[in-house]
């Protein structure tokens, strides 16, 4: 229950009543304020011997070891070949027989256009042909007759040539029907059109009962060799010089990353294609591997994470990642050592040989085991002390902490004088 200010009071009495209550409030909150400051500080000398102005950061140990040089893309996956399978004659398409994505072989029946009218033109090309073949036979008699008349003087140099000639003319006349009785038998066989490779079929773009001619392009269906296909993917100039050695020592192989084989070892095969030129608009240059694809598990068109090892760094000092920071006169990080003020922060350039966004390869004075600061940076100056927490953070080759925090560059501060 409230109790209200008795009215009956004296002002000076009630004034006195409000001023107590705001002096015991403000005691407390100073209480509290100490208390925090107190316990605060001696949890920071308990943490480190630093005290409570010493940084908290984590730190990672440096490693020596060999490192693999590698590239991180983005590639696509390409079939091998795609056809647009068009007709080379003009009629309508009577049947289709094949099912929407079908896997079809070299040789299998997609389409049939209606027949009739090229099994008419062909027996047309043959009675000609048999026509002319006739004639040429008679025309031949009458050459040797007049030639032999000729021999005897019995008729004129002139009729001999004529007849001579004719046929000549039906010999032509001859050769050029069996032509055209040939492209009859062609145009029939392209009546039946089928497939030109081995691969998986597409939508049907053209049904039963339309006309098709051979001077329409649009395709019928489009056929995608599958088996095998290739990965095309693209890496910067700058790995030109390590990409060429590769290929003269060793040869290059693409993996693909979270892919295993039927031996359950990384997918990969080898890069057996290389551009000729570098692209302007990109600076990269274009590489590609063929995959045999035997589960079909790549599909065209699809983006895969592609892992290509251009070279190794033997015997490199790897540090992670986040410890090498920026600065006005280079890379460095910061070593934790023992020194006259306690734990402290020293300075040590250092220069990046490869950086595979989780470790770096670097050379510079710092050894293996020493202790580099990974997170905190930022409250760190040169020579400050600081204080380790979190029981020693990561080491090179280990994934780093999945604190959500990114990577954090700072720099150092410029010297005096």
């Amino acid at each position: 229950m409230n109790q209200q200010p008795n009215p009956a009071l004296p002002r000076p009495a009630r004034r006195l009543r409000v001023s107590r209550k705001y002096l015991i409030g403000g005691a407390a909150l100073i209480a509290v304020l100490g208390g925090y400051w107190y316990f605060s500080r001696n949890g920071d000398e308990a943490g480190g011997r630093g005290g409570g102005n010493a940084a908290p950061v984590r730190v990672g140990t440096v490693e020596r070891r060999d490192m693999a040089v590698v590239e991180h893309t983005l590639g696509t996956v390409v079939a091998n070949t795609t056809v647009n399978v068009t007709s080379r004659v003009q009629g309508v398409v009577d049947s289709a027989a094949f099912k929407e994505g079908q896997f079809v072989r070299k040789g299998d029946l997609l389409f049939q256009i209606d027949p009739r009218g090229f099994e008419a033109a062909l027996s047309q090309a043959r009675a000609v042909l048999a026509k002319d073949e006739a004639l040429l036979v008679n025309a031949n008699r009458d050459r040797d007759r007049y030639q032999s008349l000729a021999n005897q003087g019995a008729i004129s140099d002139q009729q001999r040539a004529t007849t001579a000639t004719n046929a000549d003319v039906l010999a032509a006349t001859v050769a050029a029907d069996r032509a055209a009785v040939q492209m009859a038998e062609l145009n029939l066989d392209y009546s039946k059109i089928r497939s030109p490779v081995d691969g998986k079929t597409g939508l049907l773009l053209v049904q039963p009962g339309n006309m098709v001619s051979a001077t329409n392009l649009a395709p019928l269906v489009t056929i995608q060799q599958v088996r095998p296909v290739k990965l095309s993917f693209s890496l910067p100039q700058s790995d030109l010089d390590r990409i060429q050695a590769r290929q003269k020592s060793k040869g290059l192989r693409a993996i693909l990353e979270g892919r295993k084989d039927a031996k359950g070892q990384p997918l990969s095969a080898p890069v057996d294609f290389t551009s000729n030129a570098v692209s302007g608009l990109s600076g990269t240059i274009e590489l590609r591997a063929d995959f045999a694809n035997d589960d079909l598990s790549l599909v065209p068109g699809q983006l895969v994470d592609v892992t290509v090892e251009l070279d190794d760094i033997p015997n490199a000092l790897v540090v992670p990642r986040d410890a090498v920071n920026d600065g006005p006169d280079g890379t460095y990080v910061y070593v934790v050592e023992d020194g006259k003020k306690g734990t402290q922060a020293v300075t040590h350039p250092v220069k990046i040989l490869f950086d595979d966004t989780k470790n770096v390869a670097v050379s510079g004075d710092i050894k293996p085991g020493d202790k580099v600061i990974t997170e905190g940076q930022l409250r760190v100056e040169p020579d400050s002390v600081v204080r380790v927490i979190g029981g020693g953070g990561n080491n090179a080759g280990q994934a780093p902490a999945a604190s959500g925090k990114g990577k954090t560059r700072i720099k150092v501060p410029a010297k005096a004088g």
